[in-house]
């Protein structure tokens, strides 16, 4: 690691520091008039914390915490995912929802950096409990989600059913709108999108083939006949392991 890297990571003490101290770095080199413009990237535009109960399939009753973070929709409606997972915490999904925004910049797509979480476990809950949670964190964001507000989509531990729970939940809730255009990554027969599943593996699997041919690996041109070793095994992972495999890795 870099003495450089070594005084960001020292500075930064959450997720959402380090991402801040990075964006700091990048704007010293873009040649634009900042104009205050630093101090509006470097907090997030709406912040969302929800405490809300369910009850289990034993019949008792759970308080669960979620957040929506929505750092800014200068390009359009936030768009970010939902993700359920222990260790979700307010930082995180900040940081999270900043680097959303930049990634929709630099690919120039038309919608701003959003993300949200809640905080579980759903390696110990059942179909029905996940369903339950995920309905009532729909309706505890209310209007702060939308097609031209917010966008959901899966991430950590969600997946086209969560987001056929959310549209359904969302939809209930605003009768007499199309209201499909509240979350992408949904079953096909809501209106998704073909290769959803498989479109993060793709793109990983495409960055590293392209990363390759630039001959940025010392002695490595292509995948093919290269190891690669992946972090994780759920649905980024499990996929882009076939296609590296398909690639002759």
């Amino acid at each position: 690691m870099s003495q450089e890297s070594e005084v960001c990571l020292k500075e930064a003490g959450s997720a959402y520091e380090l991402a801040n101290i990075n964006i700091q770095r990048a704007l010293t080199h873009v040649d634009v008039t900042l104009n205050g413009l630093m101090k509006v990237v470097l907090h997030p535009k709406r912040v969302i914390t929800v405490n809300f109960p369910v009850e289990m399939d034993d019949g008792s009753v759970e308080v669960f915490q979620g957040y929506r973070v929505i750092h800014n929709h200068t390009m359009g409606p936030g768009k970010g995912g939902i993700r359920f997972h222990p260790s979700v915490d307010l930082n995180e999904v900040s940081a999270l929802a900043s680097l959303m925004t930049w990634k929709c910049i630099l690919a120039e797509i038309p919608f701003g950096g959003a993300k949200g979480g809640v905080i579980c476990d759903p390696k110990t809950l059942s179909k029905n409990e996940l369903r339950r949670i995920t309905r009532r964190f729909i309706a505890e964001l209310g209007n702060n989600i939308g097609p031209t507000v917010d966008i959901p989509s899966p991430d950590l531990y969600t997946d086209e059913q969560t987001m056929a729970w959310v549209y359904d939940t969302y939809d209930v809730m605003h009768q007499g709108h199309n209201n499909r255009a509240v979350v992408t990554g949904k079953p096909l027969l809501l209106g998704g999108s073909a290769g959803r599943r498989e479109a993060t593996a793709r793109g990983c699997r495409d960055v590293v083939e392209h990363f390759l041919a630039k001959g940025l690996v010392p002695g490595l041109t292509e995948l093919k006949g290269a190891r690669v070793a992946i972090q994780g095994f759920g649905n980024v992972g499990a996929v882009a392991a076939q296609m590296f495999q398909e690639c002759g890795a």
